[in-house]
């Protein structure tokens, strides 16, 4: 009778389960305590049953962004490793460019119950693109610019590692500008007929000083103006190791520790590092594993 009543009458408010119950079942006005601790059960019965089904928003296929939501005071491992979740519920993970690993991903909800689900993630083709005419001092720095690039992903790399509770990353990202997309992720570039590393952002083709804007909320972790490939660059923390980067930046109208607002203004669009022209190159991270904005754009 209790699982009847709460998946067919109560899945609203615990004053509407009051409702339902004494109009179904006549009950008077002298037993309306008793209804409002009844339907208080079913409904925390209710809530509970809500996350039997691990809830997961994201494409299960390589480079792409997972945003999951479980009950308050779940814990929650992928292959055996502890997710950070917050007092809601939300937690984060993604899958690398190339991962073709097996998960196993494992819920437990405070009530001891467990859920599990396996996810594969779905191999992908990338573009291959080729760009002629740079210059060898790019594409074969010298030491004194070999150390200065090995400086600065320290930098990139202690503010990627910050785990904040933060769960901006669970309302969704927006475009950080309106231009024309010029470079993908996962694209492998060939610079004058030599293989380097793969792309991992989305290059948005802009002119010098254009806004560029926060695509979710969070805190500013970096700005460095002049790294050695990636010019200006900032970092912001969107919580649970989920980040995003802004490369070849021309200005900053933030500070470190600055906490912003999905929309807001935070920098310019520049030309500054290693770059054949303006253009914005934004990336998201979970911690080190890189992820592509475009999956992630698509998560409402």
């Amino acid at each position: 009778m209790l699982n009847l009543l709460k998946n067919t009458l109560c899945k609203d408010s615990k004053e509407r389960c009051a409702e339902i119950l004494e109009r179904n079942f006549g009950l008077d006005f002298g037993r309306k305590l008793g209804i409002v601790l009844l339907s208080s059960i079913i409904y925390m019965g209710a809530s509970v049953s809500a996350y039997a089904n691990i809830d997961l928003k994201g494409d299960i296929k390589q480079g792409s962004l997972i945003i999951g939501k479980t009950a308050p005071n779940a814990t929650v491992t992928l292959n055996n490793e502890s997710l950070k979740v917050s007092a809601n519920g939300d937690y984060a993970f993604g899958f690398s460019r190339d991962d073709e690993t097996q998960y196993l991903l494992n819920v437990t909800l405070a009530s001891g119950e467990v859920f599990t689900k396996t996810l594969i993630p779905e191999k992908r083709e990338y573009k291959i693109q080729r760009i002629e005419g740079i210059k060898k001092s790019i594409t074969h720095p010298n030491v004194k610019a070999q150390t200065r690039a090995k400086e600065d992903r320290v930098q990139v790399k202690a503010a990627r590692a910050i785990t904040s509770n933060l769960t901006d990353f669970a309302t969704g990202f927006i475009v950080p500008l309106n231009g024309v997309v010029t470079g993908v992720y996962g694209s492998q570039r060939f610079y004058n007929g030599v293989p380097k590393s793969p792309h991992y952002g989305i290059d948005y083709a802009g002119n010098i000083g254009d806004p560029v804007k926060a695509p979710a909320s969070g805190t500013v972790t970096m700005w460095v103006p002049d790294m050695f490939y990636s010019g200006g660059t900032m970092i912001i923390d969107h919580g649970h190791g989920i980040n995003s980067t802004f490369l070849h930046l021309s200005n900053s109208y933030v500070k470190v520790g600055d906490y912003v607002k999905q929309g807001d203004v935070v920098a310019a669009v520049g030309n500054s590092g290693r770059t054949t022209g303006p253009h914005l190159d934004w990336r998201i991270n979970w911690y080190n594993v890189r992820l592509d904005p475009a999956l992630a754009l698509k998560i409402q």
